[in-house]
């Protein structure tokens, strides 16, 4: 199965006091769930807690999911040339936000900002190789596999998903109907390898292998 293997979680966290203490002066910008980040033509966000989905409309008006954004990890209009380029918080999030004239005149942020966009890189290169398979079954198992590594959080079940995705953003991120995700989906939680918690969060059973 094709994943990102995820970052240590004592990185993460070490990551993340880097870009507070680096703009200590500054606030965060807190943002409840469900609501759009406004996209800024000189100025990236980091995200600081919780995850923000980065969609776009179609031509035919469907909204494509392009990827995820969590913890560390940057987005922003110029990190992107896709047009109707759109931002939204899936759950209450803390963002910074730094401009251009910000990070050339700082090593340690230039330094973090690479760090996030190689783990964005990375997950859009997985999300890519899911694509090429064939069996639908095969992609949904594999991108639930990929948020679990990376943004997951161990539970006495396996890794539970935070993030909440309905089943039309899982048909636009892997390229197939509503239909097939929610009958793929009721046949992993058949076979035991998904459950849903009291909150209605995804639980995966078997923790994914991280790849060395």
């Amino acid at each position: 199965m094709v994943f990102t293997p995820s970052l240590e979680a004592s990185y993460r966290d070490s990551f993340r006091d880097l870009l507070e203490t680096s703009f200590e002066k500054r606030s965060l910008v807190h943002l409840s769930a469900g609501s759009t980040v406004p996209l800024l033509k000189r100025s990236v966000w980091m995200v600081i807690r919780g995850m923000v989905k980065l969609s776009a409309i179609s031509l035919q008006g469907d909204e494509l999911l392009l990827g995820l954004a969590g913890p560390n990890e940057p987005f922003g209009e110029p990190l992107s040339n896709v047009q109707a380029y759109e931002a939204r918080t899936l759950n209450d999030t803390d963002l910074l936000c730094l401009s251009c004239e910000d990070l050339a005149g700082s090593p340690d942020l230039a330094i973090a900002l690479l760090q996030g966009m190689a783990a964005r890189y990375r997950q859009s290169e997985a999300m890519l190789a899911l694509l090429g398979l064939r069996r639908i079954e095969e992609r949904v198992r594999g991108f639930l596999e990929l948020l679990a590594n990376d943004y997951g959080q161990p539970c006495d079940q396996g890794l539970r998903l935070n993030v909440k995705l309905t089943h039309q953003e899982l048909a636009s991120a892997l390229s197939t109907t509503r239909v097939t995700v929610t009958r793929v989906l009721g046949a992993l939680r058949e076979e035991g390898w998904l459950s849903i918690d009291s909150q209605r969060r995804l639980v995966i059973a078997h923790q994914p292998l991280q790849r060395r």
